[in-house]
């Protein structure tokens, strides 16, 4: 994992992102346990409190639950809610439209975007 100090996303943010990304890419499984916040803080060289609001939030999300001393875990997303994920398409939906706004103004043709897409699929 990763955090890039220059990214104009916040550090917690990306470590969520990233969390999420490991999750996506099958090296963390359901029933994963991760890094407790002193590990993770230790191993990123990031505040704890920053570690702590990521996990909040990735518990928030339905991506985590944690297990007062026994640790954080990822749950298993094939039952989700599907209030939840209703919620999260119309969220995504959103932020596609307006990102599409912005490629358009910028004039990125649409088979740009689509080996994005791939190059993204494939790592």
């Amino acid at each position: 994992m990763h955090i890039d100090p220059n990214n104009k996303d916040a550090i917690y943010e990306q470590i969520v992102f990233n969390i999420k990304k490991e999750i996506t890419k099958g090296i963390l499984d359901a029933g994963d346990k991760i890094l407790s916040v002193r590990e993770m803080s230790k191993h990123l060289g990031v505040n704890p409190n920053t570690v702590a609001k990521a996990y909040k939030e990735l518990e928030h999300q339905n991506v985590i639950t944690t297990i007062k001393g026994r640790g954080s875990f990822v749950k298993n997303n094939d039952g989700q809610d599907e209030k939840i994920d209703i919620r999260t398409q119309k969220k995504l939906r959103s932020q596609l439209k307006s990102w599409l706004v912005e490629a358009q103004y910028a004039k990125i043709p649409l088979s740009l975007i689509y080996e994005w897409i791939k190059e993204e699929e494939e790592e």
